[in-house]
């Protein structure tokens, strides 16, 4: 909590001046506007809230997706318990361990004790709440269903964490493998192998042509190794300053897609997240062409957002949604997909077809990344016993040579 001094009339038109106590300056703007005072200044606590200043820190402060589905699943509780909304968050800011999230928990508190909706409180909170988040919980508001609509956000949230997730999880150990196999035959190249060339070349025997090529890249090494890390660290900055860009943002997904397997696993994840979100938003009572434009948002593919955005238009002109999507069939959008979707614009139940594809898709990841994995494990151990087994021939076998012809 800030003090903040202030000075205002109240309704008789009589100058009053004061200190008050609140989360941020808006807060304390809400609570004396609720007495009655009309503010003629006020000041102290800085200009900023303390979330406002912390939302900057994302290393040591921010909320994770685990932190967002149990906070979700708590406040689903104490709706289902029939607690006011005011006394639902002021008890999860009691509660919360961590002081970023009670912080934004105290500040939508006060938002609701000023008179705010919840959609208008986590709104002011984008780096916490998502736009597909607001306007879920607008939604269940207008509904009057806001228990089982915070229940839907942390089912999705931990569906799509636990799917890009595994995803990403999936590849961290065989990139660690493989940078370790790169650093060992590295320090081989640089440290071991130039001693070895060197009593080779002593031996003045003809050594083998693979021999020649390991002593050829352990002299390029040691000779340029320095000039080859700085150029692949700033190649590597300036690839990552490019991706950054739009045409770099669709040149990776473009590269990500062709990519034998790898692209068709973020084929399914992508579909699998549409027809997730689209689902979800359509039961709740999200309009199409919004949930369209919170889907574009959310899909996290440059490729994939591009084909939404133009479907949005498409909806908008009086086009189904599948009209689309069969553009781009059998390629980014397979052709059940498209289907599915058309059986759902002619049947009326888009919601029940969307959450049976985002089912499927959820599926066909989960067993695409498996098989992933299950195939990378053995093809590492073989190109790494070929790669060291290249590396003890070539060195092993002039040696042996020349120790047969003592």
């Amino acid at each position: 909590m800030a003090e903040f001094k202030y000075e205002a009339l109240d309704s008789s038109g009589k100058a009053q001046s004061g200190s008050v106590s609140a989360a941020s300056q808006d807060a304390a703007i809400a609570a004396l506007q609720r007495k009655g005072l009309t503010l003629t200044s006020i000041n102290g606590g800085g200009n900023k809230s303390i979330l406002e200043q912390l939302q900057g820190v994302t290393l040591f402060g921010g909320v994770s997706a685990r932190d967002l589905v149990i906070l979700s699943r708590q406040i689903a509780t104490l709706f289902e318990a029939q607690v006011s909304a005011l006394r639902v968050f002021r008890l999860l800011a009691e509660q919360a361990e961590k002081p970023f999230i009670r912080q934004v928990l105290v500040e939508i508190s006060d938002d609701l004790q000023g008179g705010s909706s919840i959609s208008k409180a986590l709104e002011k909170h984008p780096k916490v709440f998502s736009d597909f988040y607001v306007n879920m919980v607008r939604s269940g508001e207008e509904s009057g269903k806001l228990d089982q609509t915070f229940l839907y956000l942390a089912d999705y949230i931990d569906r799509s964490y636990e799917l890009g997730s595994k995803a990403k999880n999936a590849l961290i150990y065989p990139a660690f493998i493989t940078l370790t196999f790169f650093g060992v035959m590295t320090l081989m190249l640089t440290f071991v192998i130039p001693k070895i060339g060197a009593i080779l070349a002593d031996s003045g025997q003809e050594l083998p042509i693979f021999t020649q090529i390991i002593l050829g890249l352990s002299n390029f090494l040691v000779d340029y190794g320095i000039f080859l890390l700085i150029a692949l660290i700033v190649g590597g900055f300036f690839m990552f300053r490019y991706v950054q860009t739009p045409a770099g943002n669709h040149a990776w997904s473009q590269f990500k897609f062709a990519i034998p397997y790898v692209g068709s696993l973020y084929q399914k994840l992508y579909l699998s997240r549409i027809a997730d979100n689209m689902n979800v938003m359509l039961s709740s009572g999200i309009s199409a062409v919004r949930a369209l434009e919170i889907t574009a948002n959310v899909v996290e593919d440059d490729i994939y957002e591009g084909i939404i955005r133009e479907a949005i238009e498409s909806v908008k002109s009086g086009s189904p949604f599948s009209a689309t999507l069969i553009k781009h069939s059998p390629g980014l959008i397979p052709g059940i997909f498209v289907q599915m979707i058309q059986i759902g614009e002619e049947t009326g139940e888009m919601g029940h077809i969307l959450e049976r594809l985002a089912k499927f898709y959820n599926r066909e990841v989960n067993a695409a990344v498996d098989t992933l994995v299950s195939l990378i494990e053995p093809i590492l151990i073989v190109a790494l016993a070929l790669g060291v087994g290249f590396l003890l021939a070539a060195v092993l076998l002039p040696i042996y040579n020349s120790a047969s012809s003592l």
